[in-house]
């Protein structure tokens, strides 16, 4: 089905001017091309699952929702969080209240205006709502006070200096609220305050945004015209980007030396992408760590990245990338390929002779489950495979106690624990955190971000959580976008791929 969204305000003053100077000149319609001088791009890129920050179910929507939503902040191409809709925010001596301030004279994409009142309202709704899946990022807080027109306080069950960083995702993405009253249709009809503002979306076929030019930062936005088109087939993305097809699209690693060969940019963009098997460990086999253990000993993680994403990638066994403020160097080579362990292990665990399992993966996880199936049979490991249904939402039903996933890092590194680990955590299959993991995430919420000892707080949760947890990592790997020469200013975006100071020439 096809949504068609009212004109936008942009549009319909320039609707407006058209008109009137067709009355002027006498002249008949044109044929609804981009006006001269205007500026056309389309992104080879994934559609949402949902125009809705609070009800979309992939972290990966999130590139895509940040072209019609801000957030109360922004990260920077390092992950460190800037101003975004707030311009300020400010702590309680206690930690446990911060106070964001506005900025003057902003304003939805219709024109009403954005003030501490819609803040609270989206808060409450992204914490209370049923099907919410930000409700577990915002458990922790407590209370919204409304200060003055452009000042709210946020109040939290402790000390919690990450509020800032989860606030420049979808969990402080602010939605118009005069779209509460009927929220279902924000699915497919977003209201925000973002750079772009939708104005045709066709599911699973495209969306069509036009610039709002009512965006706080709308002088740096420099597209006029902003397309999303899904890109069917991988093999055929780069012939579609050097046609013109597509002005920039994401590509899988397979379509690297294919993109080189035939002239076009290549940006490799360290990301908070990994690749993990999720674990229900309330499951047999897997509530045995040694066979976890065992699992983790027979996947030999470079032959992977060469095998299957063709060199584009680095073997890891936590949920960061090298260099990111989480990442703990004591847990490099965890679990090193090694089948004589994985063997013992097993024996250990009782499966003297090794054991079944099956795998879920995504019908196009495919060759690289196909990589895995081959490693771990030389330890005994036997791995069917099973293509779960188009539709499986696992982190709700969990119905497949073992599955290949990919994992999106959330702005703060503590959320992003909290997604793979807390009870609440949509990779917790399980559902069970351990009482001293639980601890050590709230040690490191409760230090604030610039404290000397924070980043060694913030790693011990994470070693806490890669060593007693069931979830298994695999490897890092970059996202990958490639462009046509005319394309300039993408920036390496270490979280969100944002579109500011991006042109397109000739």
């Amino acid at each position: 089905m096809t949504t068609r969204l009212r004109p936008s305000r942009r549009a319909r003053l320039a609707a407006v001017a058209a008109a009137a100077a067709l009355v002027l000149t006498g002249c008949a319609s044109g044929t609804g091309t981009p006006a001269e001088g205007s500026t056309d791009l389309t992104w080879g890129w994934a559609l949402p699952t949902s125009w809705d920050p609070v009800t979309s179910t992939a972290g990966w929507d999130t590139h895509a929702l940040a072209l019609v939503y801000d957030g109360l902040t922004q990260l920077d191409p390092d992950g460190e969080v800037v101003p975004g809709l707030a311009e300020t925010w400010e702590y309680s001596d206690d930690g446990a209240t911060v106070t964001f301030t506005l900025r003057e004279g902003l304003e939805f994409s219709d024109g009403s205006p954005i003030d501490a009142s819609a803040v609270k309202a989206n808060l409450e709704r992204g914490r209370d709502q049923a099907d919410s899946t930000l409700a577990g990022q915002l458990a922790i807080v407590t209370g919204v006070d409304v200060v003055d027109d452009r000042s709210v306080a946020v109040h939290l069950d402790q000390a919690d200096y990450q509020v800032p960083h989860l606030f420049a995702g979808k969990t402080g993405f602010i939605v118009n609220p005069k779209a509460f009253s009927d929220v279902t249709s924000l699915a497919t009809r977003p209201q925000g305050s973002g750079p772009f503002e939708l104005t045709e979306y066709v599911p699973n076929a495209h969306a069509d945004l036009e610039k709002n030019d009512l965006y706080w930062n709308a002088g740096r936005i420099h597209i006029d015209t902003f397309h999303i088109v899904p890109v069917a087939d991988p093999a055929t993305v780069v012939a579609g980007t050097q046609s013109g097809q597509y002005d920039v699209a994401l590509i899988p690693p397979s379509q690297v030396k294919a993109a080189e060969n035939v002239g076009l940019e290549v940006e490799k963009i360290r990301a908070l992408t990994v690749r993990a098997l999720d674990v229900n460990n309330t499951v047999a086999p897997y509530d045995d760590p040694k066979v976890l253990q065992a699992i983790s000993h027979a996947t030999d993680r470079q032959a992977l990245v060469d095998g299957a994403y063709f060199g584009q990638g680095t073997p890891n066994f936590q949920p960061f990338p090298k260099g990111y403020i989480a990442y703990d160097e004591s847990l490099d080579d965890l679990y090193p390929y090694d089948v004589a362990t994985a063997e013992k292990l097993l024996a250990e665990a009782g499966h003297p002779d090794g054991i079944d399992i099956t795998l879920g993966i995504q019908d196009a996880d495919s060759a690289i489950a196909e990589v895995l199936q081959a490693q771990w049979a030389k330890a005994g490991i036997r791995a069917t495979l099973e293509v779960l249904p188009p539709n499986a939402n696992n982190y709700v039903t969990r119905t497949y106690p073992f599955v290949l996933d990919s994992y999106s890092g959330r702005q703060s590194p503590l959320q992003a624990l909290e997604v793979l680990y807390g009870p609440e955590g949509l990779m917790n299959l399980g559902r069970n955190t351990p009482a001293e993991l639980t601890a050590a995430i709230d040690e490191a919420r409760a230090t604030p971000t610039e404290a000397a000892d924070y980043p060694e707080k913030l790693r011990k949760a994470v070693s806490i959580g890669v060593r007693s947890m069931p979830n298994t990592f695999l490897f890092t790997w970059p996202r990958i976008l490639i462009h046509a020469k005319q394309v300039t200013g993408i920036q390496h975006w270490i979280d969100v791929q944002r579109w500011e100071d991006v042109k397109v020439t000739g």
